[in-house]
Order: C-alpha cells, then structure tokens, then sequence
C-alpha cells in the first residue's frame, strides 16, 4: 500500500538571476600582460632612484620657488624627503599590499613637516605631482627603450598610476591642514596668554619681545587701552571698529564682559582721534539735560565745579576750558551701538605700562553711565578718583549728604535733584530752572536749604568740591 501522497506547495517564480558575465580571456591577458611590463619598468626605476631623485629636485628648482628657497637652505633635506617618497611609491607599483600603507605613512608625514615648516600646500602638492609626472615618464622612457612593442600595453595602467598620485595628494593635503589648524590654534592661544599677561601687569621683561613680535607692535611705543562693554555683540563690534582712527594699530583681547583693545598712538593726532569717531546720541542725557533718569537718579549726576561763581549769581558761567564736555555732555556711543560702554584710559609708554593703562580704562569704564556712551578719563579725572577708592567714596557722600538722604524720598529727590542740575548748569539757577520747569528763586531756595541741612556753602570752593565729589560718589558706587 502506498503512503498517501502529500500535495507539493505552490513556489511562485520568482526574479532569474542574470547570468554573469564570463571575464574575457583576452582581457584578463592582457592586464597580465600589462602588470608584467610595468613591473619589469618600475624595477629598473627603482635601481636608479638616486637619478630619478636628483630629477625631481631639478625641476622643483627650476618650476616650484618656493622649494628653491627651501633647497638653498636644506637640499640634503629636501632630497632626502623626495629620495623617500619615490622610493615609497615605485615599491607601490611592484607591492601593492604594505608597500602602498607605508607609502601612506610617508605622504602622511611629508604633509605635517612641510606645514610646521610654513612651505605652501600649492607647492607641496604641485611637487607630488611632478613627482609622479616624472614616474610616469621614467616607466615609459624605460618600456620604450626595453621593449617598444609593450609601450601600449601601459595604457591599461595609467589610471591605476595616476589614481596613486591623486590619492597621496589628498592624504598630504589633509595632513597639512590639520597640522595647521593646530599651529593655528596653538599661536592665536599664544597671542591670547601673552597679551592678557600685558593687560594683567603680569607680563615679565623677558617676554617683552615675544610679546611685542606676536602683536605686531613696538615695545618702546606709546599706548592707550579701550574698554568695550555692554550692548550687543553686533553693536560692541562696530564700537570696536568705529573707536579706533584708520591707520592706528590696535590689538583686541575679547573677555566675558569687557573687551579691551590695545592701541598703539604713532602721533598725537590719532591719541587725540581715539574714541571721538562719528557718533549718534544714545541713551544717555547729553548737554541738554534732557535726557537719561530723572528723580534721585539725576541728583547723582557728576557735576561741574569749574567756574562756579555762588548760589546768588543769576548769570550763566563761562565754560572752564574750551571744547571738554561737562559731566552730563560725555561722548555718545559709536552710530548703532544703543547701550555700548567705552572707556578710554590715559596714555603711557612701553608695552610693560599697559597693565597701567588697562586700569585706566577700567576707570573711564565704571564712569560710562549704564545707558551707553564713551568716556575719556582724562574727562572725567574726579570721578575716576572716587571709583578707584569706593569706600573713602561712600564715607564722603555719607558724611556730606548724610542729612539729606535721610529726609522723606520725595522730599530728598527733589534736593538731590536741584542741587545736581544747578551744577550741571555751571551755577546758573535761571538755566536750572528752565531745566526743572520751575522759577529760578525756587532754585535758589532749594540750594540754600541744602546748605543748611548739610552745613555746606555752595560759594566756598572747598566745600563745593566736597558736594561735588559726594553726589558722584553716590551716582557710581552701588550703597
């Protein structure tokens, strides 16, 4: 009995393989062929390497003028480098195994010493390519003269040469360029740590040239330092730009806050030029009183103590000296820099008193109002006596305007206030009215009870200063 046959499952047909095609014997032979005649051509290439090289740096002599300056002062450096990488690269043709890694390692090297040593990669790469030009043509010069009949026979490999070449120049370039990233990045730190020594006063005397070669600038020169803060980047770097007259030299050290900029001063014009570019009215009160906080805020103002004649006077005084903005006429902001702090610090001499000068503008700076706008120390020399000593500063407007910061705050501001207009104004009570939308003998009332209350005579230079002195004491320094 037969056992019940089981039904066969469906197979669906499904895509043919195509066939292979079947190498040609022909073509096959003729690679063979091919290989044996270039392998044959590239021994003999490699017998006589010494030739070869000594061609090689011919011509780069003669085509390439950057490797004739290198070959005036290393030849033996630069023939040896060539000797090796011919070699490397015929023992390629013969063993295309490790011959070809090593020949690797070698194109590898060439392109990192060639960028430590500053040779252009234009000039390194045109020297593989003559190079392999030269290798190229030794292997036909060597068929032609062997076995003419077989010269066609190296066409069947002049891709794979060519592809060799090719290939070893994109490992030397890749090379150079990351050697030179980090050259790059090793000097730009280097300019970075040496000049922030300079602005620290940290930089020794023996650093000086070091220091003075990776600027670009002389070490017995004359300096100012620029502080740059606040605002947006965009509007700190157009500050940058606009701060510094065309033809000065000048070096940025950017910081979390501030960024200073060293500026070298080869006349007095551009000494004088720095930091008074083309500007537009930023957000800080100018000449006019007009603008910034108004209240307590504005009785904190700098003022002006030159030239004031007594609280009685009801004229204008006469301008100290001519040109200098007031206290509540700095310098604005470069145009479009809304909130950009300058500083401007005062001259020295030498790269070793920049330390000094960064100071300075670090002065200038902590006077620039929080609005934005630029100050010059030389400006503002009183106010930038106060910051450098904060607490004999608090202790002054402690013990000057102590009993008017102890009345009522409406009552207190509007002292304040009057007191500071009214020398901003140079003493003028009827300008000072004008500013405080009110009659000059209300000024004048104002005045004379801060007097009482502080035991001060605004006529008396010794105590106006002390006034004066007190109210930007307590404008600049947080209580």
């Amino acid at each position: 009995m037969h056992p019940a046959a089981r039904p066969r499952s469906v197979v669906r047909p499904g895509p043919v393989p195509l066939p292979r095609p079947r190498a040609r014997r022909g073509r096959s032979l003729i690679d063979a062929d091919a290989l044996r005649v270039l392998h044959r051509a590239a021994r003999v290439l490699l017998d006589d390497l010494p030739d070869l090289t000594d061609r090689l740096t011919a011509v780069l002599e003669e085509q390439e003028p950057a490797y004739r300056a290198a070959l005036l002062t290393d030849p033996d450096g630069i023939w040896q480098e060539a000797h090796r990488s011919l070699r490397h690269s015929v023992t390629s043709l013969l063993d295309p195994g490790p011959a070809r890694d090593a020949a690797r390692r070698c194109s590898w090297k060439i392109g990192a010493t060639r960028a430590e040593q500053g040779l252009p990669l234009d000039a390194l790469l045109h020297a593989f390519r003559l190079g392999g030009s030269l290798v190229w043509q030794g292997l036909v010069e060597e068929t032609s003269r062997s076995a003419p009949e077989d010269v066609r026979l190296l066409v069947h490999v002049a891709a794979d040469v060519w592809n060799f070449v090719d290939e070893h120049c994109a490992l030397v370039a890749d090379a150079y360029r990351q050697v030179e990233r980090q050259l790059t990045w090793r000097r730009e730190n280097r300019v970075r740590v040496l000049a922030g020594a300079l602005l620290d006063g940290a930089s020794r005397i023996a650093d000086l040239p070091e220091t003075a070669a990776a600027l670009g600038m002389p070490v017995d020169g004359r300096y100012v330092v620029v502080a740059v803060a606040g605002g947006r980047p965009a509007g700190c770097a157009a500050a940058r730009e606009a701060l510094v007259p065309p033809g000065a030299r000048a070096h940025w050290h950017t910081g979390v806050d501030v960024d200073h900029g060293i500026v070298l001063i080869e006349d007095d014009a551009i000494g004088t030029a720095i930091g008074t570019a083309e500007a537009a009215t930023v957000g800080t009160g100018t000449g006019d009183g007009t603008g910034g906080a108004g209240g307590a805020s504005r009785a904190g103002s700098a003022p002006a103590v030159r030239g004031v004649r007594g609280v009685r006077d009801a004229g204008p005084v006469a301008r100290g000296s001519a040109g200098r903005p007031g206290p509540r006429e700095r310098t604005p902001g470069p145009a479009g820099a809304a909130g950009v702090r300058i500083g401007v610090g005062s001259a020295v001499n030498g790269l070793a008193a920049v330390g000094d000068a960064r100071r300075f503008a670090d002065l200038a700076l902590s006077v620039c109002p929080a609005a934005g706008g630029t100050v010059r120390l030389e400006d503002e020399v009183p106010a930038a006596l106060v910051v450098s000593s904060p607490d004999l500063g608090r202790t002054l407007a402690a013990r000057v305007l102590g009993p008017l910061l102890r009345l009522d705050p409406a009552d207190r501001d509007v002292l304040l206030d009057t007191l500071a207009t009214w020398l901003d104004c140079d003493g003028s009570a009827q300008r000072a009215g004008e500013r405080l939308y009110c009659h000059r003998n209300t000024v004048l009332n104002r005045l004379r009870r801060c007097e009482q209350l502080t035991g001060r005579t605004l006529t008396r230079p010794g105590d106006l200063v002390e006034i004066s002195l007190a109210l930007t004491a307590r404008r600049l320094l947080p209580a």
